[in-house]
């Protein structure tokens, strides 16, 4: 068995647990949460252990479990420094940080104590991101030069928010989504799989702004919409947007010299990866109307039950660190790729013009996709 506790009940957890149980092979060993009401409801739905508080829940790990840090943002380096001072391996939800140097700090502290820190989404070791990476090393559709990358998610402000409740009762936390922003709460969604894909960002030039203001519990200027000009150091260059306000979009699209490769969903582990060649038809230039599917074939993963608008599994990053730790690796969601990662995501949501001073690999792909 492999072993984690929870940190933060609130309602990201209750998606976590939901993917755990398609993973048998975790036990989930307990859970604290601050509130005494919330953290009952939790571990009475779940049949978990309650945890009085952090320390209690790196006391119950053996040293090659793990900490899942799902607390809000605002509690995210609290935490995750208690637990790597506690010489625990840390997964947080994202955004690991809300700035770098706190990012470098705990990247630090991790490297000093031999542990492994990282942080959500991990949608980019799903079956639809490893087949993206496979076509793309295939050279499916030639060089890639160009991508545009959609995450916008509708006027979110004007939804019914306020009747979102995760299984064990936690509302949908409004005032954490809007005053952290939608850059951070979900650039990373795609942003994970062109750095593994393509290698580190050379370059980001981004424009951030508020466009509806007087969001509940947002802080005054927290962007809900950004776009960025990615510039890769292998080359190509992708445009990413984030916003609550534009109609749903969540398609990511590489153009390169034969055609295009495009995704329809971010936020399905499973969604087809497909291919359009690019032809001459008389004396036009157009993509074939007819895409080809590309994706891995086989179930490569197993599929958590559906609960709300998603179809990802967010044990998938726990569980690759797991392996990681007990083969005695480095995850390929931790080190300096979750570094470049949160670094790269900073740069957009300030929406600065910055050369990035991290660095990652490309990353491994998973056994399976190769």
């Amino acid at each position: 068995m492999k072993d984690v506790t929870v940190i933060g009940c609130g309602y990201v957890a209750d998606l976590y647990m939901r993917s755990l149980k398609a993973h048998p092979e975790i036990r989930v060993l307990g859970a604290h949460d601050r509130d005494p009401a919330r953290l009952a409801a939790f571990c009475k739905h779940w049949g978990v252990a309650p945890l009085p508080d952090p320390a209690a829940a790196c006391a119950a790990l053996p040293h090659d479990g793990l900490v899942l840090n799902l607390t809000n943002p605002r509690s995210h380096a609290a935490i995750t420094r208690g637990c790597l001072r506690a010489s625990r391996h840390v997964w947080s939800e994202k955004p690991m940080v809300t700035d770098m140097e706190t990012a470098r700090e705990l990247h630090d502290l991790a490297r000093a104590r031999g542990l492994q820190l990282a942080s959500a989404p991990s949608s980019v070791l799903s079956h639809s991101a490893q087949g993206l990476g496979r076509a793309l090393r295939m050279g499916v559709g030639g060089a890639p030069r160009l991508i545009y990358a959609e995450l916008d998610d509708g006027f979110v402000p004007r939804a019914p928010y306020h009747s979102w409740a995760s299984e064990s009762g936690a509302p949908w936390p409004a005032e954490d989504e809007f005053s952290t922003g939608c850059t951070l709460e979900h650039a990373g969604y795609w942003l994970s799989w062109l750095i593994a894909h393509l290698g580190p960002v050379a370059r980001v030039v981004a424009a951030a702004a508020e466009v509806i203001p007087d969001k509940p519990g947002a802080r005054q200027g927290t962007p809900d919409f950004s776009v960025a000009a990615l510039f890769f150091e292998s080359g190509p260059v992708a445009r990413l947007t984030c916003s609550i306000a534009a109609p749903h979009d969540h398609r990511l699209r590489v153009f390169g010299d034969e055609g295009v490769i495009e995704v329809a969903r971010a936020w399905d582990n499973h969604a087809p990866v497909r291919y359009r060649r690019r032809m001459r038809l008389r004396r036009r230039l157009l993509e074939s109307p007819l895409a080809r599917d590309v994706s891995l074939k086989g179930a490569h993963q197993p599929k958590p039950g559906r609960r709300g608008a998603a179809r990802m599994d967010f044990a998938l990053g726990p569980v690759e660190m797991l392996d990681a730790i007990k083969a005695g690796r480095e995850s390929r969601l931790a080190g300096a790729y979750a570094l470049h990662l949160t670094e790269v995501t900073l740069a957009i949501q300030e929406g600065a013009a910055r050369e990035m001073t991290t660095r990652c690999a490309p990353m491994k792909p998973m056994p399976w996709a190769l």
